[in-house]
């Protein structure tokens, strides 16, 4: 079995047992990511800058791994708050462009380091 961690400086380190992405053959699959700056490792503040942290957090993990967001075909999200659901619509917009990938959104009681939101993804290679 060929599983292939993907590291980048350009998203957050991991801080638990658990890598920024495994590719698997032709498949990339992305850890959940939390809105923080990889610079300073600090969550971003408000919800629309969380949002929108996090799918950049995507990207550069994705594009780490030699794919894109262009080949996403799972986004997982979960929220503290369902009301801002729409955003991340709006958000997502930037990011993917169509076929859209499949998506589920779930609202969950709460996030690592109090983020507000996150997401993974699985991504074609």
């Amino acid at each position: 079995m060929s599983r292939t961690p993907v590291q980048t400086d350009q998203a957050p380190a991991a801080i638990g047992t658990y890598s920024q992405a495994i590719r698997h053959n032709d498949t990339v699959y992305i850890s959940g990511q939390i809105p923080l700056d990889p610079a300073s490792g600090k969550l971003v503040e408000g919800i629309d800058a969380q949002i929108q942290q996090v799918f950049e957090n995507l990207k550069a993990v994705a594009k780490a791994s030699g794919s894109s967001l262009d080949k996403a075909l799972k986004v997982t999200v979960f929220l503290t708050d369902l009301a801002h659901f729409a955003k991340v619509n709006e958000v997502m917009e930037a990011y993917f462009s169509q076929p859209y990938p499949a998506r589920a959104a779930v609202e969950v009681a709460g996030l690592p380091k109090g983020a507000q939101v996150e997401a993974d993804a699985i991504l074609a290679h």
